[in-house]
C-alpha cells in the first residue's frame, strides 16, 4: 500500500503537481527500489540487523541516450560519484543510484557491469568503453549494520531492472530504508510541478537523512518545536542532532543546457531551508539536475541542433525546483514509519495527528487536501 503523503494530511503547498506528484511525471524517467530489512537485536557486524537498500533513477529508462545535467553542493560532507565528468562534459551518461555511505563502491561496480551487459553505451571510434556511474549516499549507520556491506550486486541489478514510471514508493524504502530526517523517520520522497509556460514538468526525488527536530518547519509552521514525545531512542553511537545528509535529484523535460541545470540544482538549497535545515558541518547536501529534452545531443559527429529556453524564462523552473524539493522532503517524513534497528536504536515516525493539530492551530491546515484516514495503514 502506498503510504500517505503530506497533502493527504492537509499540509498545504504552492504550485500544481503532475499526475503522480513524483519525479516520474517527467516523461521517460523511471525509479526502482531494493529494500533490505532483516534481523533484530544487538549489532553483529556482517550479520545485522540490516536496514538498508538502493534506489535507482533512469533518466530515459533502459535506453542509452545521455542527458544534459548540472550539479551543485550546499555542504560537501558526502559523495556523488561521476560528477567531475558531468561538470566537464555537461552530460549524465548513466543511471543514478542512491544508497548508504559504505555501499557506494559495490553499487557503482554493479551498475557498471549492468550497463556493459545491456550495451548501454556508445563506444568511440577507438572501441574503448568507459563509464563513470553516478552513485550518491547518505549514512544509515544509526539503524543499519553499515559495516556489514549488505548491499550486493544483485540488489543493485534488481533496482535497475524494476525501475518503472508511475507511483513511487516513499519513506523507508530503497536507499532511504534506514534514514532519519529532522529527528523522525525519513528516507525517500518525491514531488513534481507543472510549469505552465511551455507545458513542461519538473520532478524531484530526495533521500532525506538530515536536519534537527527543533528546526522542522512545515508550510511555515515550526512544528518541530511543538511536537511532544516520539523522541529517538539511541542506545549506541554518539548521534548529534542535525547531522546527516540529503541527496536531491531534479528532472525536467524542458530544454535546459548544463549551465542552466546547474542553476536549477542550486535552488534545491532553498527548498531544504524551507523545512529548517541549514547544511550542517557534517551534512552531505548534494544535488543533480538533468533534462530529458534534446535527445541525441551526445552523438559523436556532425553539428547537433539544440533547443534552449532563454535565461529570462527560467524563473518558473527555479520556483518549481524549490517547491518540489520542499514537498518531496515533507513526503519522505509523512511516509516514514517507526523503525528499530541495531542495538534497539529506534526512530519514530512523524506523528500525523500532532502535525494536523499544530497546523490547524496556526491556520495552516488545508482541509480541501485532506484525504487521510486516522487509521493506521496496513
Amino acid at each position: 500500500m502506498i503510504a500517505p503523503r503530506a497533502r493527504d494530511i492537509g499540509i498545504p503547498f504552492p504550485g500544481t503537481p503532475g499526475l503522480h506528484n513524483a519525479i516520474t511525471d517527467v516523461p521517460g524517467v523511471t525509479v526502482g527500489h531494493t529494500t533490505l530489512i532483516e534481523g533484530d537485536g544487538p549489532l553483529v557486524v556482517g550479520k545485522g540487523p540490516i536496514r538498508t537498500g538502493v534506489t535507482t533513477i533512469l533518466p530515459r529508462g533502459k535506453t542509452y541516450d545521455p542527458v544534459f545535467a548540472g550539479t551543485a553542493v550546499l555542504n560537501g560532507n558526502g559523495e556523488m560519484t561521476g560528477t567531475q565528468w558531468i561538470e566537464e562534459s555537461g552530460f549524465l551518461d548513466t543511471p543514478i543510484a542512491i544508497t548508504n555511505t559504505h555501499s557506494v563502491g559495490v553499487v557503482r561496480d554493479a551498475m557498471l557491469g549492468w550497463m556493459v551487459e545491456h550495451r548501454l553505451y556508445d563506444p568511440p571510434p577507438s572501441g574503448a568503453v568507459w563509464l563513470l556511474p553516478v552513485v550518491a549516499e547518505t549514512y544509515d549507520g544509526v539503524l543499519n549494520d553499515i559495516n556489514g556491506f549488505h548491499v550486493r550486486p544483485e540488489h543493485v541489478i534488481a533496482a535497475l531492472e524494476s525501475a518503472a514510471s508511475g507511483l513511487v514508493a516513499e519513506g523507508g524504502v530503497g536507499g532511504g530504508t534506514g534514514m532519519t530526517c529532522h529527528g523522525f523517520k525519513g528516507g525517500i520522497g518525491t514531488s513534481s510541478r507543472k510549469v505552465e509556460d511551455g507545458g513542461f514538468t519538473l520532478g524531484v526525488l530526495v533521500q532525506a537523512n538530515h536536519g534537527a527536530r527543533r528546526d522542522l518547519t512545515l508550510a511555515g509552521v515550526a512544528v518541530g518545536q511543538h511536537i511532544t514525545g516520539s523522541e529517538r531512542e539511541i542506545h549506541s553511537l554518539m548521534v548529534t542532532e542535525g547531522t546527516g545528509s540529503i541527496i536531491v535529484i531534479i528532472a525536467t523535460d524542458a530544454p535546459l543546457l548544463p549551465h542552466q541545470l546547474k542553476r536549477l540544482a542550486r535552488r534545491a538549497t532553498i527548498g531544504i531551508g524551507r523545512l529548517g535545515a541549514y547544511g550542517a558541518n557534517s551534512s552531505g547536501d548534494l544535488f543533480l539536475a538533468f533534462s530529458t529534452a534534446n535527445p541525441g545531443a551526445a552523438r559523436r559527429s556532425g553539428n547537433v541542433p539544440l533547443e534552449m529556453l532563454p535565461n529570462d524564462q527560467l524563473d518558473p523552473f527555479f520556483r518549481a525546483s524549490v517547491e518540489a524539493t520542499e514537498e518531496a522532503i515533507a513526503n519522505a517524513l509523512i511516509a516514514g514509519r517507526t523503525m528499530t534497528g541495531i542495538n534497539g536504536n529506534t526512530v519514530y515516525d512523524l506523528p500525523h495527528d500532532q502535525v494536523r493539530e499544530i497546523m490547524g492551530r496556526f491556520g495552516r491546515l488545508d482541509e480541501a487536501e485532506h484525504l487521510y484516514s486516522d487509521k493506521e495503514d496496513s
